[in-house]
């Protein structure tokens, strides 16, 4: 069994119409866009998301600013 031909797809189409009706349709099938735009868009933040977590950026160590007189004999290091 293939693909349904043209045939098919009319009585699909009517068997749709009367069951949803004429004014539900385009409400469904801007729906079902919808979803779809929203689920890409998901899908490509995560991805990006991804892609930042695993490059990580160096973490800066700010240097103190300590004047050599204010450091103390005993944080010097000592020599053997």
């Amino acid at each position: 069994m293939g693909m349904p031909g043209g045939m098919e797809w009319a009585i699909i189409a009517v068997i749709v119409i009367l069951i949803f009706g004429g004014k539900k349709i385009p409400e469904l099938a801007k729906g079902i866009g919808k979803g779809i735009k929203d689920f890409k868009k998901a899908v490509k933040d995560d991805e990006e998301t991804t892609e930042t977590a695993s490059v990580e950026e160096p973490k800066k160590v700010e240097k103190s600013e300590t004047k050599e007189d204010d450091i103390k004999p005993s944080e010097t290091t000592k020599q053997a």
